[in-house]
């Protein structure tokens, strides 16, 4: 059974840093291409970040040059760091498997 938590979102202030977590249980993350996607209120969920098996990285022009995706396959986590973040940022942040499993997910709120 595949079950992704994620952890590490909070209050923080425009400008500031959070670097979220997701473990992965049931798959091993190094086969997959794991990813990171986002919803604010009233809005659709949209795609943050991915990073591919083989390391290749696609970013949604809103958080290139701002959020990091990466993973420690012996961990068997994937992480997104995010700098500089903006009010814009809030929303529920979900780890994903592919865009087919999904974490319960951690809200992230950008005070201005």
């Amino acid at each position: 059974q595949v079950q992704l938590v994620e952890s590490g979102g909070g209050l923080v202030q425009a400008g500031g840093s959070l670097r979220l977590s997701c473990t992965a249980s049931g798959i091993n993350i190094n086969y997959n291409t794991m990813g990171w996607s986002r919803q604010a209120p009233g809005k659709p969920r949209e795609m943050v970040a991915t990073v591919t098996s083989s390391g290749f990285t696609n970013y949604a022009d809103s958080v290139k040059g701002r959020f990091t995706i990466s993973r420690d396959n012996a961990k068997n986590t994937v992480y997104l760091q995010m700098n500089s973040l903006k009010p814009e940022d809030t929303a529920v942040y979900y780890c994903h498997r592919a865009f087919t499993y999904w974490g319960q997910g951690t809200q992230v709120t950008v005070s201005s």
